[in-house]
């Protein structure tokens, strides 16, 4: 799979982000549908990015999800849809009393222009991307709206109620959706292993992870009206600073050799999540930045393997980003993270990274060889 940097937010300066804008995928969107076909990848992660279709309360520009449908038809390309990956419109934050029902409308209004021009097939749907970094970053760490310190409770739980409101409004016009949560997924654990309060205190936090998923399936706060069916796909990002250290937030180096004795596997990680929910995997996002970026996806190909040879539903692998991206708040600075670089953001070319397409392309090969053996293999 692959996913397109759909971020519209306002960054830790107050400016807002687009970076489909700053990336040019709006204006080459079926250009770059044509160069993931010709690889063979035709699932993609898009969002819509609410600050640019509600313009106004309750008034929508669907002008460029429109392009996306009709691109994505046109090119054979399955859409998982974000309604909101990051961002908000400048006049609503998660805590706002208006927010959430601003929110289920956009949901709402999305389906029904999503059905009328595509009546039938399947239509997966990531109401809002990473709540829990969301939460995080915009009500403790002021990097984002709310730009808040001691508020990340607040705007989970305020982002959750959006969240599955949006959910209710969607089925009430197609209850066939299907949603896929989009987490990152972390591995906190003790300094000192030997100290049982301190491991009891990094599992705390650890499981924290898994509040949006216990809100939604209605375990945690059930007055949110979550249920177990409003959970269908478990996506999970997964980035090489998913790990650290209690107390002290030292991060976990993945590439050490031997392995860091604190680095837990994707795959090992992957079991706990699917023990816990036993629903389908994705990995939603996934890249590294810099030269190690091919070593990451070497990596990330050898756990997927094992996750499938395990017996794992793993349903995909979503390259994010698959175009490179610049930084949220300093713009200049391009993180080199995708299956494509743009080299000179004045005219966004792209320009392939050949390494990285050569760790693709054997993670393809090593794919086919083993969907053919298990064709082959009676039930």
């Amino acid at each position: 799979m692959a996913g397109f940097e759909c971020a519209d937010h306002q960054n830790a300066f107050g400016e807002r982000v687009d970076l489909i804008q700053l990336t040019g995928h709006d204006r080459f969107i079926d250009e770059d549908y044509q160069r993931l076909k010709k690889l063979g990848i035709t699932t993609i992660r898009e969002g819509i990015r609410w600050s640019f279709v509600e313009k106004a309360p309750f008034i929508y520009d669907w002008s460029q999800v429109e392009e996306i449908i009709s691109n994505s038809k046109n090119n054979g390309v399955q859409v998982i849809w974000d309604i909101c990956h990051f961002g908000f419109p400048a006049d609503l934050t998660p805590l706002h009393p208006m927010f959430a029902r601003r929110f289920s409308h956009l949901c709402r209004a999305f389906v029904l222009k999503y059905r009328s021009l595509v009546p039938e097939g399947e239509l997966i749907i990531t109401p809002i991307n990473e709540v829990s970094f969301l939460s995080w970053l915009g009500g403790d760490a002021k990097g984002t709206s709310p730009y808040c310190v001691n508020q990340g409770w607040e705007v989970k739980y305020m982002l959750m109620k959006a969240y599955i409101e949006g959910i209710e409004m969607m089925k009430e016009i197609d209850p066939t959706i299907k949603i896929m949560t989009t987490e990152p997924l972390i591995n906190i654990t003790s300094q000192d292993r030997l100290n049982p309060v301190s491991v009891l205190e990094a599992n705390e936090k650890h499981q924290e992870q898994f509040q949006v998923l216990e809100i939604l399936t209605g375990k945690l706060c059930p007055e949110l009206r979550g249920k177990p069916e409003y959970l269908d796909i478990i996506g999970v990002n997964f980035y090489f600073n998913n790990q650290w250290t209690y107390p002290d937030h030292q991060f976990i180096p993945w590439n050490e050799i031997p392995s860091n004795q604190y680095w837990r596997s994707l795959h090992s990680l992957i079991e706990e999540v699917f023990i816990n929910y036993g629903r389908p995997i994705v990995v939603s996002e996934t890249s590294h930045p810099g030269e190690d970026r091919t070593k990451w996806l070497t990596m990330i190909r050898k756990e997927c393997l094992t996750m499938l040879r395990a017996g794992l539903p793993l349903y995909g692998c979503c390259l994010y980003p698959i175009i490179d991206r610049p930084d949220w708040d300093f713009p200049d600075v391009w993180h080199q993270s995708g299956l494509w670089d743009i080299p000179d953001p004045k005219n966004l070319d792209r320009q392939v990274h050949e390494e990285s397409l050569s760790a693709l392309q054997e993670f393809q090969n090593t794919l086919k060889m083993i969907n053919s053996k298990a064709y082959r293999t009676p039930l």
